[in-house]
């Protein structure tokens, strides 16, 4: 029996980050417009990159309700050392009996385990690779703002 996608409560809309520059700036639109945030770290960004990052936001933004969501792709022993380190949100989208076993752990641990990507702000591919704050911010805005979140758009389908 295939594993059925698994989502954090509430709907999300991650923003794929590449840096602190990139998050703080989302970090500020989600404070300003009182929107939680779930920053998620690239491919080769690891779970302690995307902890640290996460920990640096909350610094900064310490009212913030922001989540680290990491894509372990295929690799089952990534997910598996992003769940220990505390990672709270996984995307893995390797084998069905992987994804049960590692569903299993993430429940337990308190954690989310989506097997499906959600829709996505990607800031590089969106600014084309501009690092301006003023531009950063209003893809953010655009993006959280939005009336429709992951879980409505799942609904719908």
């Amino acid at each position: 029996m295939p594993a059925a996608p698994q989502f954090p409560p509430s709907p999300i809309r991650p923003i794929l980050v590449r840096g602190l520059a990139d998050a703080l700036a989302a970090a500020a639109v989600a404070d300003s417009a009182g929107a939680a945030l779930t920053l998620m770290a690239p491919p080769a960004g690891g779970a302690l990159w995307l902890l640290d990052l996460i920990a640096r936001v909350r610094r900064a933004f310490p009212g913030l309700e922001v989540t680290g969501l990491l894509d372990c792709g295929d690799r089952a022993g990534e997910a598996q050392g992003a769940l220990a380190a505390g990672v709270r949100a996984l995307l893995f989208t390797g084998r069905t009996e992987a994804a049960d076993r590692l569903a299993a752990i993430a429940a337990a641990r308190g954690a989310a385990l989506l097997t499906a990507c959600p829709p996505l702000l990607d800031l590089a591919a969106e600014s084309h690779g501009s690092t301006r704050p003023v531009l950063l911010e209003a893809l953010c805005r655009d993006w959280l703002t939005q009336a429709n979140g992951w879980a409505e758009s799942r609904a719908e389908a």
